[in-house]
């Protein structure tokens, strides 16, 4: 296998394709990570949930790290990595147009506001679902695609399933290995 750093542009243009990723916050030195929908535009993913334990932590600590990856099998795999910083939008005149833009993006993705407010029971008690919109500035990304490292032998073509599901970040990473092998 072979594994090489994707480059910027590359990481930003996969980012506009998913769609889940993982979060990373902390309070003091206890990280906690969780699944999450967003959706990238212009230096910043943008997502949705519920007060609890990962909003009340990144209002507290906004420094936070994402993960956010696209597997077609053990052998070719993209990887990006995030570090951000968390702001809130909410409801109020001035963060109208950032708040809309958040919601137009987000609705774009099938069932966005998933698991964000999904009835969640905690200590038998239903958790209140007071929705936040919030945004990740992106300060830095990394991202790195393994690929077998040998062609000969291999089919790197997708199944019919794969194309089927995963056409656009398919065409990215197609276009990353033609970049890895054409050197």
């Amino acid at each position: 296998m072979l594994i090489q750093e994707v480059a910027y542009e590359d990481s930003l243009n996969l980012l506009t394709h998913l769609r889940l990723g993982r979060i990373a916050c902390a309070e003091g030195a206890q990280p906690y990570v969780v699944p999450f929908y967003f959706a990238y535009d212009d230096g910043y993913l943008y997502s949705f949930s519920t007060v609890g334990q990962k909003i009340k932590w990144m209002r507290a600590n906004p420094l936070v790290c994402v993960q956010a990856d696209e597997i077609v099998s053990s052998q070719e795999w993209v990887s990006i990595v995030i570090f951000g910083r968390y702001e809130e939008l909410p409801d109020t005149p001035e963060l109208k147009v950032e708040r809309d833009l958040a919601y137009k993006l987000l609705k774009q993705k099938g069932i966005w506001w998933e698991p964000g407010f999904a009835k969640t029971i905690i200590k038998g008690s239903e958790r209140p679902l007071l929705p936040v919109y919030f945004r990740i500035q992106i300060a830095r990304i990394t991202g790195h695609h393994g690929a077998p490292d040998s062609v000969e032998g291999v089919n790197l073509e997708p199944s019919p399933n794969e194309q089927a599901s995963k056409h656009s970040v398919q065409s990215i990473l197609t276009a990353l290995r033609a970049k890895l092998f054409s050197k």
